[in-house]
């Protein structure tokens, strides 16, 4: 056995790690399972299912990666978990995987999702994004990049959450999060655009000011969504404004939970 690999892991024969991989003791890691170099995985963490973690992820102590999901319509499908790289998955998180053949719940680049967090079956999050202690994400939620997800809040099914968001703990989020909101409260409502998230990761002065155009139109004028989705076409046609203005759109459409629109 490796060096890297703890005599007390029980890793099934079909596992595929690479060399460089890290296993500490009492971990269980399943038939299924490929994991990418230098990733570390903590005493006591599970993972099974058929899972493909990428390279250079930590995954600390207790942590269960690809279980079934909780999911009544679940009958034994064979579906996945993906993770990319660089990714810090805390103590105890769960990640559970999709609910049907040929579907995935996937985890993208350089996230850090805190302990005790729960991603749940078919998710989608993106990269960069941050989920602090205790955060509860049902099925179908999708998270883009940068998003910013604090602490102890339940985040409905179905469910997206805008690029560069940041959402408040404690919330409650059954509605969609516009992209670059700062949103909180039960019920959650959008407060402000997230404006140090905005300068930290270098938005221009012009492209700030654009911004605050559309987050006048949508939360400040009083305006119908359909009135407010017309302002927002007559704005700046910079990337920024055109991904809030299609996330608007599509928050609309069938099957989607509809936006949060209120701010009163």
């Amino acid at each position: 056995m490796s060096t890297l690999i703890h005599p007390t892991a029980v890793i099934n024969n079909h596992a595929q790690l690479h060399p460089t991989v890290r296993v500490e003791p009492y971990a269980v890691i399943g038939s299924q399972v490929t994991i990418g170099a230098n990733t570390v995985v903590g005493s006591h963490a599970i993972i099974d299912g058929l899972t493909e973690i990428g390279a250079d992820n930590q995954i600390f102590p207790g942590a269960a990666i690809g279980l079934e999901p909780q999911d009544l319509k679940y009958k034994g499908a064979n579906s996945r978990v993906i993770i990319g790289d660089r990714n810090r998955i805390r103590e105890y998180v769960t990640i559970n995987r999709a609910t049907e053949e040929g579907e995935a719940t996937v985890l993208g680049n350089d996230n850090l999702l805190m302990a005790y967090s729960h991603v749940g079956h078919n998710c989608l999050i993106g990269n960069e994004v941050v989920i602090a202690n205790s955060v509860a994400i049902a099925g179908h939620v999708h998270i883009e990049s940068m998003a910013i997800i604090s602490g102890v809040l339940g985040i409905h099914q179905f469910v997206h959450i805008g690029r560069l968001a940041m959402v408040g703990g404690m919330s409650r989020i059954s509605r969609d999060v516009p992209p670059y909101m700062m949103v909180e409260g039960n019920p959650a409502r959008v407060r402000s655009l997230n404006l140090t998230g905005l300068k930290r990761r270098g938005f221009s002065h012009d492209e700030i000011r654009e911004l605050k155009k559309a987050f006048s139109c949508l939360y400040l004028k009083k305006l119908s969504l359909n009135e407010a989705i017309a302002k927002l076409e007559m704005l700046s046609d910079n990337q920024y404004i055109q991904h809030l203005r299609n996330f608007v759109h599509q928050s609309s459409s069938p099957g989607r939970r509809g936006l949060i629109f209120s701010k009163n």
